[in-house]
């Protein structure tokens, strides 16, 4: 688990290798072991290293083969790297190190841009060709580790974050009309290649782009979960599924460090602690957090996590949060997201990485079981929902407001004129390989909301600790189990249905069968006291008045009642305006 930065310049150009240096301390905390760049006239590659596999000198990045003329910089694992590799040594390749960078160098040597279709794991990488001059641009499946690109005339540089790229300089900063209709409707994800600023943009997931000498280049899907039914007799859904989480969760105990679990105390992350328990994992290090109550709401679920420890015998550390730690955490936050990502739960894993990458340097988490298993509230309803129906079902469920709300909310020079968000569920919904509603749903949450909000959540503010999160929900093999799995079997049970009678016999009932939990954060949910000033300060600032994203009457009756107006899935309306202007003034936009 790397940060990695890059200049790609076509023809004859030379790369700006001190735009790339610009790049690297943004990308400082993802990798706090070193820091490596490799320059090759009209290319250059940085990299800051996290020790994770092979801590030698030898695993380190950019990483280069002579002998096969490649260069690669890489971030992520492939946790299936020992079997490839064994598989290359009998092609005849040798190894001067024990990592998995150099056995994706090798793979792509041996099979070209399809090596990514053979690797198990979480990876952003860039391989240049030292002889052609092409260079190649991949992302994981699921698109748990990010690249961001910012492409002007001559030149195409990445990072791992969009900050870094801000550091080089160059790019266009204005907002994006398109992606912030997306903020303010799509539950406040902006898809692929969409950011919020016009001139960055991020490579989609399970998306390979080979870019040659003169600029011009190609692009490539490998990869998407199929939904066509496999003839599985419903009694055996949850076996199979046990069983297949369970191979996910030991793909992911690989490596050269302990690894520990972040335990929320809900069924997801359980059940990976009593599988890696019942695998004959001892001195388990788990970790939970809890916040100050307010509004109303527990701040806290030690209750059930507390449970799990002392069941499975984890090293168990509860960490606290009061006010004094969480005020200063949000700016720190925001700094750390690579787009605006309004859930509160930032701030919680924010603090929660802060503390764990004191004991441990990799983790499991249990993200991605409620996208792929039909764990949320959205989905009960579009059962039943007829197909030609499903796009405004799912509208009606999922989207933060209407489209016609934004005339009174955003001030006219941002509006668009059509409805992107609608258009772009309507384009989803309605490709073939979905069958029922909420099969399109859950094909579209995986591939969009799952990569642009709980993943991307995770990762950046894990990374900015240096700190590897690992998501078994998101082992893609699970994944296509999971999408061909009956929407009935799924939606069981209140939700993931399937998951609570495959975890029955592990994980305790009390666990299973309890209301379903989420990262409670009260101090964001109830704006208050000096949370609620931040929030004031931020609109009020001369950028966000020069700006003039919002009406002013909207932000001013929100001001006057901070707490009450709620997107369709209950987030606070003014949280969402808020964030977004504190992220664009933290990044001096």
């Amino acid at each position: 688990m790397c940060g990695i930065a890059g200049e790609i310049c076509y023809g004859d150009r030379p790369a700006d290798t001190e735009a790339v240096r610009r790049m690297m301390p943004c990308l400082q905390s993802r990798g706090p072991d070193g820091e490596g760049l490799w320059d090759d006239g009209r290319l250059a590659f940085g990299h800051r290293r996290l020790r994770i596999i092979d801590l030698s000198e030898n695993g380190r990045q950019p990483m280069t083969d002579e002998q096969l003329g490649l260069t690669v910089v890489f971030n992520g694992c492939i946790y299936n790297y020992q079997e490839l590799r064994e598989e290359l040594q009998g092609y005849g390749y040798t190894f001067f190190s024990t990592s998995d960078t150099e056995v994706i160098l090798k793979a792509y040597h041996r099979w070209g841009a399809d090596c990514v279709t053979r690797f198990l794991g979480m990876f952003a990488f860039a391989i240049a060709e030292h002889a052609s001059g092409t260079v190649t641009l991949a992302r994981d499946r699921l698109g748990i580790k990010p690249m961001y690109l910012a492409e002007t005339p001559g030149r195409l540089r990445f990072a791992s974050t969009l900050p870094a790229l801000l550091a080089a300089g160059g790019a266009d900063t204005t907002i994006d009309k398109v992606a912030l209709h997306h903020y303010m409707t799509f539950h406040s994800v902006v898809p692929a290649p969409r950011t919020i600023l016009t001139g960055i943009r991020k490579l989609p997931p399970a998306t390979v782009r080979v870019i040659q000498k003169d600029g011009t280049s190609t692009e490539r899907v490998y990869w998407e979960a199929n939904h066509t039914r496999l003839q599985v007799a419903p009694a055996d859904w949850a076996g199979e599924l046990r069983e297949r989480l369970r191979l996910a969760v030991e793909r992911r105990m690989v490596a050269d460090v302990p690894v520990g679990v972040l335990l929320s105390g809900g069924l997801d992350s359980s059940f990976i602690v009593a599988l890696l328990a019942e695998q004959g994992q001892t001195g388990l290090t788990t970790f939970s957090i809890g916040f100050d109550a307010g509004g109303g709401e527990s701040g806290d679920e030690f209750e059930y996590s507390d449970l799990i420890a002392r069941k499975f015998g984890t090293t168990h550390h509860q960490i606290r949060i009061g006010q004094e730690r969480f005020l200063p955490a949000v700016e720190r936050t925001v700094a750390a997201m690579s787009e605006p990502m309004v859930s509160h739960d930032c701030i919680a894993f924010n603090l929660l990485s802060e503390d764990v990458a004191k004991h441990v340097k990799v983790v499991q988490s249990g993200q991605g079981a409620d996208e792929i298993l039909a764990g949320y509230s959205w989905y009960p309803p579009l059962a039943g929902v007829d197909r030609d129906k499903a796009v405004e079902a799912y509208a009606k469920e999922f989207f933060d407001r209407p489209h016609g709300e934004l005339a009174r909310q955003l001030n006219p020079e941002w509006l668009t004129e059509n409805d992107p968000s609608l258009e772009f569920v309507a384009a989803s919904f309605a490709r073939s390989g979905a069958t029922t509603a909420v099969d399109a749903a859950l094909r579209l949450d995986s591939q969009v909301m799952l990569v642009d909000d709980p993943v991307k959540r995770v990762d950046n503010m894990t990374m900015a600790w240096g700190l590897e999160a690992r998501v078994p929900f998101l082992d893609h093999e699970l994944v296509e189990f999971a999408a061909v799995c009956p929407p009935e079997v799924k939606l069981a049970q209140g939700g993931k249905g399937v998951l609570k009678d495959a975890a029955r016999g592990l994980v305790p009932d009390e666990v299973i069968d309890r209301p379903k939990g989420y990262f409670p954060v009260p101090g964001i949910r109830h704006l208050e006291g000096p949370m609620l000033e931040k929030v004031r300060d931020a609109l009020h600032a001369t950028a966000a008045r020069d700006r003039g994203l919002f009406r002013t009457e909207y932000t001013d009756a929100l001001l006057a009642d901070p707490n009450t107006p709620r997107t369709t899935l209950g987030a606070n309306q003014l949280w969402q305006l808020a964030l977004l202007e504190m992220w664009l003034q933290d990044k001096g936009i």
